[in-house]
């Protein structure tokens, strides 16, 4: 019997596009096993990675800084809209330093949580509190790359059922112009010219 997805589209009120001139036909399989153990719902508008030969989508990871870091630090403290997981790996810009996360403190602030690093590896470099870290794929070395490009944005909501993980069906516009200020993590520089021209960034609410 081959695998049945089942679409598990929520009812979300948000409109994250002005205009939609490409989407994926018949969307893709989101890769659920990496993101929070307690994530039940995933907004539209996440950016993602779309593989075309396997129709999996995974999630380019960001977060955004809470407060400045120095050089010298291991915890970074960042809002609580991240999916970073213990094992996944941080860097602050394509080429640099790239840590693994050993431990994220989720119950100091109810405002941030603190990603906390290996105490041997830091990023290298004093973070201002406007700059966003990356998911990389790097492991704990210099030159780190985006573990997962983006090349999508979720059209819709998706329920997450961690009990189903290898069946959640998602829709992924892959040309468009998307409302940056309702996106629901937030996305850098870097990530708009992977992007390149096939999404334009509007700033109206």
């Amino acid at each position: 019997m081959g695998l049945q997805i089942v679409r598990k589209e929520g009812s979300d009120s948000q409109v994250y596009f002005q205009k939609i001139f490409e989407d994926v036909p018949g969307g893709g399989t989101l890769k659920i096993t990496e993101l929070k153990a307690a994530t039940k719902w995933l907004n539209g508008g996440a950016v993602v990675k779309y593989t075309e030969s396997t129709r999996v989508v995974n999630l380019t990871k960001t977060a955004l800084l809470y407060a400045d870091c120095a050089q010298s630090v291991t915890e970074y403290p960042v809002y609580k809209n991240h999916e970073f997981l213990v094992g996944d790996y941080l860097a602050s810009a394509a080429g640099a330093q790239a840590c693994d996360i050993i431990e994220i403190d989720t119950t100091t602030s109810e405002d941030y949580d603190i990603l906390k690093l290996s105490a041997t590896i830091t990023l290298g470099e004093a973070l201002t509190a406007a700059d966003i870290i990356v998911f990389y794929e790097s492991k704990a070395q210099s030159g780190a790359e985006y573990k997962y490009p983006a090349n999508g944005i979720l059209k819709h909501g998706v329920k997450i059922d961690q009990l189903n993980t290898a069946a959640t069906a998602v829709s992924v516009v892959t040309r468009g112009t998307v409302y940056e200020r309702r996106l629901p993590f937030s996305v850098s520089t870097a990530m708009k010219t992977a992007l390149g021209d096939r999404f334009l960034f509007s700033q109206s609410f």
